[in-house]
């Protein structure tokens, strides 16, 4: 397992977006905010190539010798997300081209990232790059590419591609691939290979689900490109990473629809991420944590943030207090670094406005200044915090299949208009953070069920038979499953099965409907006092479930009286729920209460949850270390039920005694006992 020396603190630095030299006091400056690390390279390429063909590395090697006399690391980033004019200009088929559209030249990650061209001068760049600063010892990694994504490629190639993969994977056979997709409707049905049309005007689901997951896998073989090269250069002391992003709600809010994670980091060293968050008021953390949740299992070890924000935007701006505070919060999280983007603010184009660590002026701020405390106790407490064991009782399984089919523009595979698969799993996610539950985020090909207590599966529309018997077999072995409406429902070619549903898994859950319905005012009946005292409303979804065994928790209580909306089921030695419809915030809340109470899962061992966060690890020396987490305006002090040394300000508790956090503030104890 890759391990890090020491915890990184950093930087992204774009020397060549100065509007003059001033290298020099920027190191001075980072030197005093104990910045350990930069990434640079990653957006520059028109700087290095400025024609084709002809290589200028001068500022590249500048900043690269800066640094290394200045004992500062560096991560170079191929600088292949951005391309230059003159290939615009020269290849315009390198431009991406979805739904039938070539985009046009100016923004950044519009590249064909399959376009042998694009590729033949991606790899000069890459390898120019590479044999230019092979021998800088202050190099510790290299980053590929940027926020990767397929871009919605579809062009003729990409369809050839296409149908190149679905001749391999039904070895020619036209007539099952027809009756798996279910091509007969609507005449959509291929009789031969040279009929297969461009899949951009499909209105077949599983011909849809099926594309967008081969647009997946090219992600994924695209960075694997670029390691492969990277990989020919780099030194054995030196790691591969890339910085996955997520969807994007005007802040990092849910799985990534156009990347499987699991699969693309499959060759990277470390796994690196880009978390953007609420600031200000709106801060809780939660973004933080199931982001690092995700990069933190997909490899099960410590992963690395390559960006977060700094000042960012007006709203973005941390109160005093948060930055430090979501710095030491990352740790938590897993992270051995974390890295602002960026240093220094832009004085023109796109993001001028999206500002770093230093404003317009350079010079030193309230949140630059917070930067040098979070630097200096980085360096003092890396030993203790950095490369942390992280455990977990509870896991997610998370699926793109899934979340491409049901949220997909065609409105009968729509939950409804304001619920789409990554609200379902961040109510779910966010309930159990506010809980201080911890969880692991896996999917269905990665997670080993019998490792976790519970299982919390949201919205497993598409699925293989073999997951799902996993399932039943895991619960009737003693394990827990949370599931919800969707689950099941179709194979693993978005084809929906013909058992009554919840097809396969039914066994387990002891419930079964036919009929699925818009709530339409309909509300909820508690048959059990689990949800007394919450709002008992639903929306966008109903499923009708009648019993084979399982308890109905909740009926509905008007026009479909007879019919349950949440279960729980003993099968074997385990146990399955389900959510069979989309109730309000509280009545989830407490189904889950409901579900960690009698799944015996332990939360931190502290009397606290939301706006207190607490997050547990044992460090390298087998020592437990505790962080506590005020996300309010308001001062709040909890019991400590161990004993042990506060490590920012060394101060010795002992267990039963009170420990106050202040606003926006942390505290990290060291176990004693």
């Amino acid at each position: 397992m890759n391990k890090n020396k020491e915890l990184l603190f950093g930087v992204a630095y774009y020397f060549e977006y100065l509007p003059y030299d001033r290298i020099d006091q920027d190191i001075k400056m980072m030197q005093e905010a104990k910045i350990n690390v930069v990434r640079i390279g990653e957006s520059t390429w028109s700087t290095y190539e400025p024609q084709d063909g002809v290589f200028d590395f001068s500022k590249l090697i500048y900043t690269l010798n800066k640094m290394r006399d200045a004992k500062i690391s560096v991560i170079v980033g191929t600088p292949t997300y951005a391309f230059p004019t003159w290939l615009a200009r020269k290849f315009p088929e390198v431009l991406v081209e979805n739904n039938g559209n070539r985009l046009p030249y100016g923004a950044r990650q519009i590249m064909d990232i399959t376009s042998p061209i694009y590729r033949y001068y991606s790899e000069r760049i890459i390898r120019q790059m590479l044999q230019k600063t092979v021998d800088y010892e202050n190099i510790i990694g290299y980053q590929v590419d940027n926020e990767t994504k397929h871009y919605g490629t579809s062009a003729s190639h990409v369809q050839a591609g296409f149908v190149e993969e679905i001749k391999e994977k039904f070895s020619g056979d036209l007539d099952t691939f027809n009756k798996e997709f279910g091509l007969d409707y609507w005449s959509n049905r291929i009789n031969t290979w040279e009929d297969f049309p461009n899949v951009n005007g499909t209105i077949n689901g599983s011909l849809a689900g099926e594309f967008a997951k081969y647009q997946r896998s090219l992600v994924q073989e695209y960075l694997s490109w670029q390691v492969s090269l990277v990989n020919e250069y780099k030194k054995d002391s030196q790691f591969v990473t890339h910085n996955f992003d997520f969807e994007w709600r005007d802040y990092s809010y849910g799985i990534q629809p156009d990347v499987n994670h699991f699969e693309a980091a499959e060759p990277l060293d470390f796994v690196g991420i880009d978390v953007y968050h609420p600031s200000q008021s709106q801060l809780t953390g939660t973004e933080n944590s199931f982001a690092g949740d995700v990069a933190r299992s997909i490899k099960h070890q410590n992963y690395l943030v390559l960006e977060t924000q700094a000042q960012a935007f007006k709203s973005w701006t941390p109160f005093p207090g948060q930055l430090y505070q979501l710095a030491f919060n990352h740790i938590a999280n897993g992270a051995n670094m974390i890295e602002y983007w960026h240093w220094h603010s832009i004085h023109n184009s796109f993001e001028t406005y999206w500002k770093g660590l230093l404003s317009h002026d350079f010079e030193p701020n309230p949140v630059y200044e917070e930067a040098q405390k979070v630097g200096h106790d980085f360096e003092r407490l890396s030993d203790k915090l950095v490369n942390l064991n992280h455990s977990a009782d509870v896991a997610f399984v998370v699926d793109n299949e899934s979340l491409t089919a049901t949220s997909s523009d065609w409105i009968e595979f729509a939950i409804g208009k304001d619920v789409n698969y990554n609200d379902v799993f961040r109510r779910l996610y966010d309930i159990f953070y506010k809980l201080n539950v911890r969880t692991d985020i896996l999917n269905p090909k990665t997670i080993n069920l019998s490792d976790y207590a519970l299982v919390v599966v949201p919205m497993l529309y598409v699925s293989d038979e073999t997951f799902l018997k996993a399932l039943n077999h895991y619960i009737h072995d003693g394990g827990n499953v949370l599931f919800t409406f969707k689950d099941g429902v179709t194979d693993e070619h978005v084809k929906v099965r013909t058992d009554i549903q919840p097809a396969i898994i039914r066994e387990a859950i002891g419930a079964h409907y036919h009929m699925f319905v818009d709530p339409n005012g309909e509300s909820l009946e508690d048959q059990t006092g689990i949800f007394e005292d919450t709002d008992l409303q639903i929306s966008e979804w109903a499923e009708l479930l009648e019993s084979d065994g399982a308890t109905i928790l909740a009926y509905y209580n008007n026009h479909w009286k007879k019919f349950g909306a949440i279960t729980e089921n003993k099968y074997g030695n385990g146990t399955a729920w389900y959510l069979g419809a989309w109730p309000s915030q509280s009545v989830t809340n407490a189904l889950v209460k409901h579900v960690i109470k009698q799944s015996g899962i332990l939360q931190s061992g502290y009397d606290a949850t939301f706006p207190v966060i607490v997050k547990s690890a044992q460090n390298e020396y087998g020592a437990n270390i505790d962080f506590l987490f005020n996300f309010s305006d308001t001062s709040t002090s909890l019991d400590t039920p161990f004993s042990g040394m506060e490590l920012i300000k060394q101060e010795y508790t002992t267990q039963g005694s009170q420990v106050t956090l202040q606003p926006w503030d942390v505290k990290i104890i060291e176990r004693s006992n």
